[in-house]
């Protein structure tokens, strides 16, 4: 069985163009050797059409039965991941065809760059298919929701290695660094030998485009900064952003915020994430217009959002920039205590900005999205973060994903929504504690469902409008009041100055 399946992912990644017929007999003794094979059948060998996924998992399962590696999660994504980097071109020749397909066009580079990072199994495409993933309708859009079940669980001997193991973090500093291209990984660190990046020119300086490993929506996409720097916003991002676009116009990109609370998982990284995708926000109505006076050339609007957002549109990239570099100025210090904003506590900053920029009619398009990370006694976790009686569907950040209306939920709400589908269709007299008084009010509001297909689609709907009230938790600006005050104050200061 073995061999069929070491045929059958030879030929499947000829078909997928990872390597060439003349390619065939160097990479199966690549192959043999990472699976300590000595001899190899000369007769001709059966072979399946499965995919390149199943076909590395049913190897990866040899090699654990086999006594090859141990039955570990480390090991056997160390081993997959140098398994599928025998069929990789080297970091040169990627960048060198993705050169070429760029002449051509932004999208075939990328469609070029997309395909190969799914068929060398560094997206990890059968376990994103375990996510829960749907869209429901909100009087904001239509949102997606997540639950995110593609990152394996660690197994208690993997933890109990990872205990055991002296953890040396010096190299790479972080899984966003350059140096993650082609690493083996190693117990507690993910294996990166199939992984390749693009170098990119951002601002004058080298920046790095990847894919997501676990990708959350088409074309899911990292752009990292080659040094290992703190994130931050700034008009140097904004301009990188914008250029970007520029040079991707069928992508957005944006960044997560540059404080905790408000931030991304990694701050310690300077990055942005992009993609081919459209979220809710990017279609979101203006609620009103208004000038920006020291900026003529740029127009401005309020989006109908949960969260609060400026649309700037140009068709000059530097007079975009120098707009929303006067907005994140002015909103920096800026204070209101009747909306509970306050832009420090002694030294520690507060107010910062989530960026958004994509290309749209042949203008350049940029959301910010104002932020701020204080925390009281009442809300420790943040003022503008999900409340407490949201925290049984979302205690987590609010980032750059969720921002534009794409929920990822934590894997627990998998198992816990189903006794909430019970519940509901009378097949259970009780739910987890944490859901018990949404569940109560589910059945006030909608009484016994008839069946549990239809309790879960009741579910999935109340969940988005859940979903809602995690980004409205989010917004600075609650109406439309505060929201004025801040546009006439920032025109004063920008007048002024």
């Amino acid at each position: 069985m073995i061999y069929s399946d070491i045929e059958s992912l030879l030929e499947q990644t000829c078909k997928e163009d990872l390597i060439q017929e003349r390619d065939v007999i160097y990479v199966r003794n690549q192959v043999m050797h990472l699976l300590k094979m000595t001899t190899y059948p000369e007769h001709k060998i059966l072979t399946s059409s499965d995919s390149i996924p199943d076909l590395v998992d049913r190897i990866i399962e040899y090699a654990v039965k086999e006594d090859i590696i141990d039955n570990i999660l480390d090991e056997k994504e160390m081993l997959a991941a140098s398994l599928m980097n025998c069929f990789m071109p080297r970091p040169s020749t990627v960048q060198t065809l993705f050169e070429g397909y760029y002449k051509k066009s932004p999208e075939q580079a990328t469609d070029y760059f997309y395909n190969l990072s799914k068929n060398s199994n560094y997206i990890q495409m059968n376990r994103i298919k375990k996510n829960i993933s749907y869209k429901t309708q909100t009087e904001y859009g239509e949102m997606d929701i997540t639950i995110n079940l593609s990152k394996p669980e660690k197994d208690p001997e993997q933890i109990k290695r990872e205990r055991m193991t002296k953890q040396d973090n010096s190299y790479p500093l972080c899984v966003l660094c350059k140096e993650n291209e082609g690493y083996a990984g190693r117990i507690g660190y993910p294996a990166r030998s199939n992984h390749r990046v693009i170098e990119l020119s951002l601002g004058e300086e080298k920046w790095f485009f990847q894919y997501s490993p676990y990708v959350y929506y088409d074309e899911h996409s990292i752009v990292l900064s080659e040094e290992h720097r703190d994130m931050k916003i700034n008009a140097d991002a904004f301009r990188r952003l914008l250029e970007f676009v520029e040079k991707f116009p069928h992508y957005f990109i944006g960044s997560n915020a540059d404080l905790p609370i408000v931030g991304g998982s990694i701050l310690s990284h300077d990055h942005y994430q992009a993609g081919r995708y459209t979220f809710a926000m990017t279609n979101a109505e203006e609620r009103y217009t208004f000038p920006i006076h020291a900026h003529p050339d740029v127009s401005a609007a309020v989006l109908k959002w949960p969260l609060t957002v400026i649309r700037l549109k140009a068709d000059d990239q530097e007079k975009l920039t120098k707009a929303a570099e006067s907005i994140l100025a002015f909103w920096r210090d800026y204070d209101d205590e009747d909306a509970s904003i306050l832009s420090f506590t002694d030294d520690t900053p507060h107010n910062t900005i989530t960026p958004i920029a994509r290309m749209r009619d042949d203008l350049y398009e940029m959301d910010l999205v104002l932020r701020n990370n204080r925390t009281t006694a009442t809300h420790p976790l943040g003022i503008f973060h999900p409340h407490a009686d949201v925290h049984h569907i979302k205690k987590e950040n609010i980032g750059l994903i969720e921002v534009m209306g794409l929920a990822v939920l934590p894997p627990r709400l998998a198992t816990e929504l189903e006794t909430i589908y019970k519940f509901l269709a009378g097949k259970a007299d009780e739910v987890d504690a944490p859901h018990e008084e949404w569940a109560q009010e589910l059945r006030k509001k909608h009484g016994f469902l008839h069946n549990e297909q239809y309790a879960k689609e009741v579910v999935q709907k109340e969940l988005g409008q859940k979903f809602v009230r995690v980004l409205e938790d989010a917004g600075v600006f609650k109406d439309d009041t505060a929201f004025q005050r801040f546009i006439t104050k920032l025109n004063q200061k920008v007048v002024s100055s």
